[in-house]
């Protein structure tokens, strides 16, 4: 292994990142109420001598640190919102949350945000280092887990001047992230009908909860109608009370619906929309659509994803100890096979030789695995050059949004493919900044896949962060 220029600056700043993360696993702070989060993020940037935005984008939770004078601007993105309702205490191999109902980091993004931040320090240490021309920029995003703040943000042109955009995502096993991800929304569909006495006067009533059964029973007799990618799921926001003798006369349901293209995923929700109107007229009750989030698919970029593949080879697998492995067993003993095998099917690769830790790189002719989720990064990558990066920091076969996942959170595994993560993309940020020719490429790529038309927001003019909503 040769060593890259970038990675002592790399090492020199991981004891601090190390802290940072496992400050935001403490404090797990849920879609854009991240408050002692970001403190935390603006914390680390004001100790490392970054200019600081507050408030990007009219977000309390998002924040920007830059770094450098000139040349192009090279972006990472952090994130650090956790999920609710997945409380656990760290290195237990059994569910035992810290606190009950409370929320917890089950999708790695407190370790998300460290690396990301990271990857920037050594970055900026290495523009003065050399007095290279560049600007380097740590843009802490909150609100991923269902709240879709990147949308906003790119509506609001904070990525107008960036160059190169650069990201991870923790996981089980190291790879490149070559394939797309799913468009998603979320859209609220609030139904309003006329309260009445349900055994003096039912003839009287309207009843909205009548409503969003039948919007159920009509989306999903849709389903065989669909394409086989696409994804609908949703959940009662409102049932209309508590009281069976009362015709309820306000239903809430929010639905989730997903297609592998932002403009297939437009055509989805006109088509779930003309459902509701449909239960509407049925129950003649009265409903109202509202989009509360929406995210793009993922456009993936070919030069870039060969730069990062070349930065993983020449640094090699996560140096994982004996001891790494065994605490990764215990955690792996608490999955099924399907979990497990789940893992490899994410990366493309044949399990057969299951191991507790991913202390291998995947080979380089492995087949493009689409993301079966979504994520607000697709828009970013939309409009600026983006790569991102799998980390191996789980037992291999650990579930995403698990109480497993939350206690590996803060495991040396986990902290070493950390570090693993920011040494890749501290590297990559660097080859940007060298090589115009590949940023060139990289732009170009990017222009090829969106084609003539670019990028057409989802996001309805006007439409503002749901931050009431969400928290």
């Amino acid at each position: 292994m040769n060593e890259h220029p970038i990675w002592p600056h790399v090492e020199r700043h991981q004891e601090r990142l190390h802290a940072l993360s496992d400050a935001v696993w403490a404090t797990p702070e849920t879609c854009y109420g991240e408050e002692q989060s970001v403190a935390a993020h603006i914390g680390e940037l004001e100790h490392q001598g970054f200019r600081i935005t507050r408030d990007v984008a009219d977000i309390a939770t998002a924040v920007i640190g830059e770094a450098g004078e000139g040349g192009p601007v090279i972006a990472f993105l952090g994130e650090y919102d956790a999920l609710a309702a997945l409380s656990q205490e760290a290195d237990v191999a059994e569910p035992k949350p810290v606190e009950e109902g409370g929320s917890g980091h089950g999708c790695g993004h407190h370790m998300l945000g460290s690396a990301a931040m990271l990857a920037a320090i050594a970055v900026r240490d290495w523009l003065a280092e050399t007095g290279t021309p560049g600007r380097v920029r740590y843009i802490g995003c909150p609100a991923e887990e269902g709240g879709a703040a990147k949308a906003f943000m790119v509506k609001a042109g904070v990525f107008d001047d960036v160059d190169i955009a650069i990201t991870w995502h923790p996981g089980a096993i190291a790879q490149v992230m070559r394939g797309s991800s799913l468009a998603a929304a979320r859209v609220d569909f609030t139904f309003t009908g006329r309260a009445s006495h349900a055994a003096a006067s039912p003839h009287l009533g309207r009843s909205a909860l009548d409503a969003v059964e039948l919007m159920n029973v009509g989306v999903n007799y849709m389903r065989e109608h669909m394409s086989d990618q696409a994804r609908v799921h949703y959940a009662y926001i409102d049932a209309g009370g508590t009281a069976p003798n009362v015709v309820q006369a306000n239903a809430e349901i929010r639905y989730v619906i997903r297609e592998p293209s932002a403009r297939e995923m437009m055509k989805l929700i006109a088509r779930v929309e003309n459902v509701a109107k449909g239960a509407a007229m049925m129950t003649e009750t009265e409903v109202k659509a509202r989009m509360i989030t929406v995210s793009s698919d993922i456009v993936p970029n070919g030069p870039l994803c060969d730069a990062m593949q070349a930065n993983m080879e020449a640094l090699g697998a996560p140096p994982f100890s004996d001891a790494d492995r065994e605490y990764a067993a215990k955690m792996q003993a608490t999955m099924n096979k399907d979990d497990i095998a789940a893992s490899y099917n994410l990366a493309g690769i044949n399990g057969a030789d299951n191991k507790p830790l991913a202390d291998f790189l995947v080979p380089t002719d492995t087949p493009v695995i689409d993301l079966p989720g979504s994520t607000d990064v697709g828009d970013v990558s939309w409009v600026v050059p983006t790569v991102q990066l799998w980390g191996a920091n789980y037992a291999i076969g650990t579930p995403f949004h698990s109480w497993q996942m939350v206690a590996q959170g803060k495991s040396q595994p986990a902290i070493k493919g950390m570090f693993h993560a920011a040494k890749i993309m501290a590297a990559t940020g660097i080859d940007v900044l060298l090589d115009p020719d590949l940023r060139a490429r990289a732009k170009a790529d990017l222009a090829m896949r969106v084609g003539p038309e670019g990028y057409l927001s989802p996001l309805p003019d006007g439409a503002q962060p749901p931050i009431e909503e969400m928290r």
